[in-house]
């Protein structure tokens, strides 16, 4: 019997504060195989008109990002379905989607968080939403986003792969780009994730063998699983539609990526293969090449007159 699948296309750029995390949401639409059992619902996104976001109680663009959670938890609860895919913009996307599934199933949602990054905790300076999805889901980040979260994860069934450990020497460089842009983390992840038990395995931890995600899925009795992916878990050398391939940026502040992408699949093929994967969500695409050419079409005279 099949079931109730939504795909649901959510292009927020307010969460990174960066509108090209738009463009980037909607290519992933595109870019992802027909089904016509899987209807795709467009989650209402106020466009970027060229006014700068406002700072609000420490989160830029906070009413638009509260306006924009509450659509896609009305979108979703219409709709009642028992598998979701998400197309995101930035990865504050995932927080509907996620806590709709973990309430449906009972509060026992496992999430695999494939990130380079924990998205625990805030960054004073850098006060953009994206930094506290997985904060949020588990009851621990933002105020006004917790209150939306009528279920919280349980700890134990979050396990965070690809996390990103920054050597001594990175350390010192994000370290002294924090300080010049005025940048602090509210608690050091590494604490967080100590403090709520939650599982980690880095890419290269897990580059041969997934047993260890198996068997906390075995341990932890997981039926349902979801599975958040931000493609800054990639290898930036390898994958240049993210984040930290800009070609613009003069410098990154934050640990790249190191997985790779066969390596990607085959974790969400295996993970399709132990458990009932009910959530999937894709965020922070950033096609720099495509983004770029079309701002170059954008000024040609032809095309504008």
């Amino acid at each position: 019997m099949t079931r109730k699948t939504i795909r649901l296309l959510m292009p927020q750029w307010q969460g990174g504060n960066n509108p090209n995390y738009s463009f980037g949401a909607e290519l992933l639409a595109w870019l992802a195989p027909d089904n016509d059992d899987q209807p795709l619902l467009h989650v209402p996104v106020q466009a970027y008109d060229g006014t700068p976001l406002e700072n609000e109680n420490g989160m830029n663009g906070r009413t638009q990002l509260l306006e924009q959670l509450k659509s896609a938890h009305h979108l979703i609860e219409a709709h009642k379905p028992e598998r979701i895919v998400m197309f995101g913009g930035d990865c504050l996307v995932e927080q509907a989607p996620f806590a709709y599934l973990n309430e449906r199933y009972g509060g026992e949602l496992g999430l695999i968080w494939v990130d380079a990054h924990s998205d625990l905790v805030r960054y004073v300076g850098y006060d953009n939403g994206h930094t506290l999805p997985l904060g949020n889901l588990l009851g621990i980040g933002d105020d006004e986003f917790v209150k939306q979260v009528k279920v919280p994860l349980k700890p134990e069934n979050v396990f965070i792969a690809g996390l990103k450990v920054p050597t001594e020497q990175e350390t010192e460089v994000i370290s002294e780009a924090f300080q010049r842009l005025g940048i602090y983390p509210a608690e050091e992840d590494s604490k967080v994730i100590e403090r709520l038990g939650i599982r980690t395995a880095g890419a290269e931890e897990l580059t041969d063998n997934l047993d260890v995600i198996k068997e906390w899925i075995r341990a932890s009795g997981i039926k349902h699983l979801a599975i958040h992916l931000d493609v800054d878990v990639l290898d930036p050398k390898a994958f240049r539609s993210q984040l930290f391939a800009n070609p613009s940026a003069p410098v990154n502040y934050s640990p790249e990526g190191t997985m790779q992408l066969p390596q990607l699949l085959t974790l969400l093929k295996e993970l399709s293969a132990v458990t009932d994967v009910v959530g999937l969500g894709i965020t922070e695409h950033l096609p720099w090449d495509s983004i770029n050419l079309k701002k170059l079409l954008g000024e040609i005279p032809i095309l504008n007159s």
